[in-house]
């Protein structure tokens, strides 16, 4: 078994290790701007939420599998799980605020042992909700086999993640026999209507690049996957949403094992967008931990960023007033946000 980078104790499993890494690593990283000056240019700083919309949470760590551009460092010898008295706290939270989507994230959030229980309720709030499965942990055990029929009973959005539509390429990035067992799902998820016109059961695809570049055009990358993927395979889903790798966890790794930091960085600065600055997904999404601390999003999470001292710092203590009216915690690895056409958890921004 590929091990995490906290089961190695390796020195990038330390967040403020690693965001020392991206600020002074090298003389090349030390002189590219602040983000915070990039913002302070367009008048966007401090950067301050427009309003709680998404309401994403990550219910644990362990995984199924340990791919290599994880920012999560997970796998399956992470313990890292949420409880049921903190996704209790957050079904509180739900219920007394604004929030229209609930997002959840892991690791692989199926292995959470309170998973179906907790989508029950928040079906019963009539909230949108959204699982981003990695597809693979659906050709398992059968309780996980059965969990298709289960979401479309609540009518939940299944995001995939699925780096390619070729074989190779899948495989590669996240384990050998991974792109068989994603279509396999993909195929069981189609089959009970996921993905097809007029059943109101959507099926999105996440693209993330499998080396140190930017994703390119969503919507030329989308028209490509639709093609291959019901050519090869007869599979048809909504959305693709492209990602930027962020240069934290296992991809930093990669790009210090590969000597590309230096170059991904400069590109992502020189690519920095204001029109996606102005949509990254911190400003209407709040990220909870699997502890319910509170961050601005998942990436600042993984870095151990929780929300401004001033704003609630878990979900115990929720607040959506002062959370609206809290400014967002930034730093270098924010670049990867505004680059291009910006990234976030529903692909592009702008």
């Amino acid at each position: 078994m590929i091990k995490s980078l906290k089961t190695q104790n390796h020195s990038l499993a330390d967040p403020a290790y690693q965001l020392d890494v991206l600020n002074n690593y090298s003389a090349s990283l030390k002189e590219q701007p602040e983000f915070k000056e990039k913002l302070k240019e367009i008048d966007l700083f401090p950067l301050q939420p427009t309003g709680i919309e998404i309401f994403q949470i990550n219910v644990g760590y362990m995984c199924n599998m340990t791919c290599k551009h994880c920012h999560v460092d997970a796998g399956p010898d992470r313990e890292e799980v949420m409880q049921k008295d903190t996704l209790e706290a957050c079904l509180e939270a739900i219920r007394n605020s604004e929030v229209t989507t609930v997002d959840l994230t892991g690791g692989a959030p199926e292995m959470n042992p309170h998973f179906r229980w907790f989508i029950e309720q928040v079906s019963e709030m009539g909230k949108d909700i959204i699982v981003r499965s990695n597809l693979t942990i659906l050709t398992t055990a059968p309780k996980y086999q059965e969990l298709p029929h289960f979401f479309a009973e609540h009518g939940v959005e299944v995001t995939c993640s699925l780096p390619f539509y070729n074989k190779s390429r899948t495989d590669r990035q996240r384990g050998e026999g991974t792109y068989d067992r994603s279509i396999e799902a993909l195929q069981k998820l189609n089959e009970i209507g996921y993905g097809k016109e007029d059943t109101g059961l959507e099926l999105n695809l996440v693209y993330n690049p499998a080396g140190a570049f930017m994703p390119s055009s969503q919507e030329s990358l989308e028209k490509e996957f639709k093609r291959q993927l019901d050519r090869k395979h007869g599979i048809t889903f909504n959305n693709l949403f492209t990602i930027t790798n962020l240069p934290i966890s296992r991809f930093l790794k990669f790009l210090l094992d590969s000597g590309n930091l230096e170059e991904y960085m400069d590109r992502l600065v020189t690519a920095f967008n204001p029109a996606a600055a102005k949509g990254v997904m911190c400003r209407n999404t709040i990220s909870v931990g699997w502890d319910g601390t509170l961050y601005d999003c998942d990436f600042n999470q993984m870095l151990e960023m929780p929300v401004e001292e001033q704003a609630p710092r878990h979900i115990s203590e929720w607040n959506e007033e002062r959370l609206n009216n809290r400014s967002i915690r930034i730093n270098q690895h924010c670049f990867g946000c505004t680059a291009g056409a910006g990234s976030s958890c529903g692909g592009e921004t702008a």
